[in-house]
């Protein structure tokens, strides 16, 4: 009963919201082509779908999107597992990560189009930015919150190498903190996505900021949900894999 009527209450916020929304531009309380009324999405939508545009742009954004994920959480499991196994290693490199962290995404735009020209490894690039430092400081704290009785434990019983010690004890113990980092970065991803293609590089934020000079502001709502809905996607199947993964804790 609680499930029903939480999943009423949320129905009913959800038609609410619409309705002020469908009221405001109809009303004349907001400029239409500001905000365009959530009755007008389908026709957009439509119109991208047949003019092959949605497709296109939805594809090359997933490409970037993918590997640039694929690339930033690998280097960033890579790295935090040095960090976190070895002392020295975080020493080594604690005020290169100091420098570095701060500098947003945005900031490397100039050099990503220096490096690699208007062309989709420069989005890779950026998106991969965006999620490495996510993965990186949730496999270093990960691999640290390890209870160190259970490596001396491992020792006792012959793993004293790092290799078996990463494989045996750290990486199984700290693959749920790893696992909450990667889902964080699912997100981070989707909206280093837009701020990747912006300077011209095809894909969704592209179409975006061509309909948004056009004031096209419905097919801009397209894109926005369509952003949505691929991360809901993404994040029900990371959620599934997740549970599959942790099978061994229920």
């Amino acid at each position: 009963m609680t499930l029903f009527r939480s999943t009423l209450l949320a129905a009913l916020g959800l038609a609410a919201f619409l309705l002020v929304w469908e009221a405001m531009p109809r009303l004349g309380l907001v400029n239409p082509a500001f905000l365009p009324p959530p009755s007008t999405i389908p026709a957009a939508f439509l119109r991208e779908v047949s003019l092959g545009i949605w497709p296109e742009a939805v594809l090359s954004s997933l490409s970037h999107y993918v590997v640039g994920l694929v690339a930033g959480a690998g280097a960033g499991i890579g790295m935090g597992l040095l960090s976190g196994m070895f002392r020295p290693f975080e020493a080594a490199t604690a005020w290169v990560v100091r420098l570095l962290r701060p500098i947003p995404g945005l900031a490397w735009v100039p050099f990503a189009i220096i490096w690699f020209g208007v062309q989709p490894s420069a989005a890779v690039f950026i998106i991969a930015v965006g999620v490495f430092w996510i993965v990186f400081f949730a496999t270093q704290g990960a691999v640290r919150g390890v209870d160190r009785d259970l490596i001396e434990v491992a020792q006792a019983f012959g793993f004293r190498s790092a290799w078996s010690r990463l494989t045996k004890i750290l990486l199984p113990a700290a693959t749920p903190g790893i696992l909450v980092g990667l889902r964080t970065a699912l997100g981070q991803a989707w909206m280093a996505v837009v701020a990747a293609e912006i300077f011209g590089v095809p894909g969704v934020g592209q179409r975006m900021m061509q309909a948004s000079s056009l004031l096209s502001t419905d097919i801009v709502v397209v894109y926005m949900l369509t952003m949505a809905a691929l991360y809901g996607l993404f994040d029900s199947a990371f959620v599934a894999l997740q549970g599959w993964l942790l099978r061994w804790r229920a």
